[in-house]
């Protein structure tokens, strides 16, 4: 009998083991060949395990379990033949979710002749009911207290796969009601996953091993704000997508820290690592937590290309297709708190980087302008560094830079210089 051994896939450079998030078939399921079969976890991404071949799969390890690269974890019998009544694979490609829902047809009704059901029989037989949802499904909308019933199931025969939940999450779906308080004393223990742990211990190694400041500074985003007014529809018409803040944030950073190396700089031993480019990472939210996708060569994009890029990590890391090469090698990070309220924060630098940017909310406060007090749209800022490489004078210049050329858009074009003094050759 031909049993073929599936082995855990090196996720990326540096890892060596990942974690059993969650399997997409049972044991004993026919699985076709490319099949995802089970999400693995690493301590930087979530990644699908697709099937090898096509035949029936013995599960080898549980949900949860850390297995090591190259460890088997399932088998398949390449020489079962598919059940009766199973189709085979259509010749357009379906959606990966469906794929990784569908662990072959079940038996059709030849199965109902017999009186004594299988085990479970209930989730098998339900599987396809319209509004259930899939296994990755279900984790999700557990996680984040989303009710099925406000779910449309794109699925096989209505079922809710989880780039359906996906979806509606970010489409602003509320979450159920009766996740709330309930009367009781009750407590729920749940395992961190690998990619939660790892990003703990980096946070405190972060705290324990840098010297880590944070200073302030106050931007006025009317300049930036008229400009977009301005614009933004012959922009969003002419590149296909959106002209936001998190482009000229990026553009500003890339010069400021052109004129700052040290803060583009980290720390390897005794040595400084000086880089001659930008690759900025930029915190975005995910259903598995905060990833921070990077964005190379920043400083060589216009801003629509930024956009674009930015806008392309952000939907792969929302559908949980990021990966780790995704996510790996920033010189500096901007994080933005301030799509989700928050007024001031102190941001963590992202090891082994030397500094972060944070942007927060804009709120509209009296300040003072050429001797007169006016309603401006004010946004506070905060850079984290790390003081054994990064001196105060130049962390304090570098977020003044970065205010300047965002209250002076037209800086940005001409490498953060007044383009009045680039004119008069000053």
């Amino acid at each position: 009998m031909p049993i073929l051994e599936m082995k855990v896939p090196s996720p990326g450079e540096s890892i060596s083991e990942v974690e059993i998030a969650t399997w997409l078939v049972s044991d004993g399921d026919y699985v076709e060949k490319d099949q995802a079969i089970a999400e693995v976890d690493s301590d930087k991404a979530t990644l699908e395990l697709p099937a090898e071949q096509s035949g029936i799969i013995t599960l080898k390890a549980a949900e949860g379990d850390v297995v090591k690269v190259g460890q088997v974890v399932c088998l398949i019998d390449t020489s079962a033949e598919r059940p009766a009544g199973s189709a085979a694979p259509a010749a357009e490609t379906p959606k990966t979710e469906e794929k990784a829902a569908a662990p072959a047809a079940q038996p059709t009704p030849v199965a109902e002749k017999t009186s004594t059901p299988a085990p479970n029989p209930g989730p098998v037989n339900d599987s396809y009911a319209k509004g259930t949802p899939s296994p990755a499904a279900a984790k999700i909308m557990a996680e984040n207290g989303v009710s099925g019933a406000k779910i449309n199931g794109t699925g096989k025969d209505g079922r809710i796969t989880k780039q359906d939940v996906v979806s509606a999450m970010a489409a602003g779906i509320p979450a159920d009601a009766a996740q709330g308080w309930g009367g009781t004393r009750d407590q729920n223990r749940e395992k961190m996953s690998m990619l939660r742990r790892k990003i703990a211990e980096r946070l405190v190694s972060v705290k324990n091993e840098t010297a880590m400041l944070t200073t302030f500074n106050e931007v006025d985003m009317k300049p930036i704000m008229d400009l977009r007014a301005k614009y933004k529809d012959q922009f969003a018409k002419f590149h296909d997508v959106n002209l936001g803040f998190m482009s000229f944030f990026t553009k500003a950073v890339t010069e400021a820290l052109n004129l700052f190396p040290a803060v583009n700089a980290q720390i390897d031993g005794n040595e400084i690592v000086f880089h001659n480019y930008a690759d900025v990472g930029i915190a975005v939210s995910s259903p598995k937590g905060l990833m921070v996708p990077v964005v190379r060569n920043a400083e060589q994009m216009s801003l629509a290309e930024i956009e674009k890029e930015i806008k392309r990590l952000a939907v792969k890391a929302r559908d949980g297709k990021i990966a780790p090469e995704d996510m790996t090698g920033g010189t500096f990070t901007i994080t933005n708190g301030g799509v989700f309220g928050s007024m001031m924060s102190t941001p963590i630098i992202n090891p082994p980087q030397s500094a972060i940017l944070g942007m927060h909310n804009i709120i509209e406060r009296p300040v003072a302008i050429d001797g007169k007090v006016e309603i401006r749209p004010m946004m506070y800022l905060a850079l984290s560094y790390d003081h054994r490489i990064i001196d105060g004078k130049e962390s304090v210049s570098f977020l003044v830079k970065v205010k300047e050329m965002i209250e002076n858009p037209e800086r940005i074009i001409f490498g953060g210089k007044d383009p009045y003094a680039v004119l008069l050759g000053l």
